[in-house]
């Protein structure tokens, strides 16, 4: 265990790559919204108000697609780097500082290849950054497995306070740095840079906090052997290998997660404008802010449920496996488009734009959407930490991540097959869709369970 690592409580290392997560997440999601948005609305000379590139929606679900996809695939190529070579610690403020380059230049430059270009450095910034910083924190609590997704929990909470603070403001404030010579959707990609840069160097002011972990090449060990040479490079055990297919069947099924729960996004942010009572006054709620509910949701549900996975991995027997937890987050995102179903029939099916929906069903739909999240996302971070083998950690992680960019690139593709179908079939198909991989995942859960429960030797109990 890192020898700053406590029994009970986190330590302040923690918290540290905690509030560097939330730093590189606000830049990313506020971006992530801006670039969407910059593709789509309307050019309009002197460069006030709307003033993007005022290309359609699917080209603007396909652009955000790609930023998302590539930030998932980056780490994968690199992950070998902390495996073999450099301590991950070196390598995140590394990947921060890309991503700001990345974020500053599209904001200074603007035109569609310069978008490009962010996507690109921001890849690569990625890749050095995201999986790295979770397998450090997974250091921190080794030899504490049951901290584990208590701290992995707690710490979607931070990611999720970056992403309230940049979808919250960056709707708003785009429009108060844009002046008659200034763009203020570029603006806010600039800020979005500064964030970067500022978290590098809280990263690097906080090293001393972390003691050994990330210090070292994951393949090494935290530390070495006792005559001093590195452990070398071993094949994995049986009971390892099961290991891996599980963490690969996870993945598998993060893949139907999250491409339709990407998807939620690009359809709401063409349907809310058209279809919801979006004003609260004179002030029209801008779409940035359906990010915000998720991020608010995130943030209050994190050490709520982080508690409650603590408290069942203290029962006698046991924690609920992932599978389990990936069943309930499947059959409630199935629930989510279930709303939206009725937030159509709330208004009049096919009812032309002059009949609005309430607003309050959109608040429903993302605070659904958002507890489906995080019975998922953390804890699969947590699960390929605590059986991976631990010498190819840093790839094992990745290939958690990876799985997005299939689901990422595949919410693009299918957005740009699905945009025109109505909003009633299209709900009602991906919920059914959901539910039932929800209900075969349960059917199967003990089985996929003993993938990790088993070892050399033992045999699955039948009850």
């Amino acid at each position: 265990m890192s020898e700053v690592a406590v029994k009970k409580g986190k330590p302040w290392s923690f918290y540290m790559s905690s509030i560097t997560f939330a730093f590189e997440r606000c830049a990313y999601y506020s971006s992530r919204w801006l670039l969407y948005t910059y593709v789509t609305v309307a050019v309009i000379a002197g460069g006030m108000g709307e003033s993007g590139l005022g290309l359609g929606k699917v080209e603007g679900a396909a652009m955000q697609s790609n930023i998302v996809a590539f930030t998932y695939l980056a780490p994968v190529l690199f992950g070998f780097i902390a495996d073999r070579f450099v301590g991950a610690r070196y390598l995140i403020p590394l990947g921060l500082v890309l991503m700001g380059l990345g974020y500053g230049y599209a904001g200074f430059v603007g035109s569609y290849s310069a978008l490009w270009v962010m996507i690109v450095l921001v890849s690569l910034g990625t890749g050095f950054f995201k999986g790295n910083l979770q397998a450090v924190v997974g250091q921190l609590f080794e030899g504490d497995e049951k901290r584990k997704d208590d701290a992995f929990s707690t710490m979607y909470s931070f990611i999720n306070i970056g992403s309230f603070i940049g979808t919250t403001f960056v709707g708003v404030i785009y429009l108060k740095l844009a002046t008659a010579s200034s763009n203020g959707y570029l603006q806010c990609f600039k800020l979005a840079g500064l964030i970067c840069i500022i978290g590098a160097i809280w990263f690097v002011l906080g090293y001393k906090s972390l003691g050994d972990a990330g210090k070292h090449p994951f393949a090494q060990g935290e530390h070495k052997h006792e005559d001093n040479k590195p452990k070398v490079h071993r094949s994995l055990e049986k009971y390892e290998v099961r290991r891996v297919y599980s963490i690969i069947i996870i993945s598998l099924l993060s893949v139907v997660f999250w491409t339709f729960w990407y998807l939620t996004y690009v359809i709401l942010y063409d349907y809310m404008p058209k279809f919801i009572d979006d004003k609260l006054g004179t002030f029209t709620v801008p779409t940035s802010w359906l990010d915000s509910i998720n991020g608010l949701a995130c943030i209050v549900l994190g050490p709520i449920l982080g508690a409650l996975w603590y408290k069942l991995a203290t029962r006698p027997q046991g924690d609920w496996s992932l599978y389990k937890k990936a069943s309930i987050a499947l059959f409630l995102l199935g629930t989510t488009f279930g709303v939206l179903a009725l937030t159509e029939f709330s208004r009049g099916v096919g009812a032309p734009e002059t009949q609005k929906a309430s607003i309050l069903w959109v608040v429903l739909f993302f605070i659904v959407l958002s507890v489906s999240e995080m019975f998922f996302s953390p804890l699969g971070a947590s699960f390929v930490s605590k059986y991976s083998p631990k010498h190819i950690l840093s790839i094992m992680m990745a290939v958690w991540i990876v799985a997005t960019f299939g689901a990422a690139k595949g919410y693009g593709l299918l957005y740009a097959a699905i945009a025109e179908v109505p909003i009633i079939k299209l709900s009602l198909g991906i919920g059914i869709v959901c539910v039932v991989v929800a209900v075969l995942v349960f059917l199967f859960e003990k089985k996929l369970a003993s993938l990790v429960e088993l070892r050399e030797g033992e045999t699955l109990v039948e009850e």
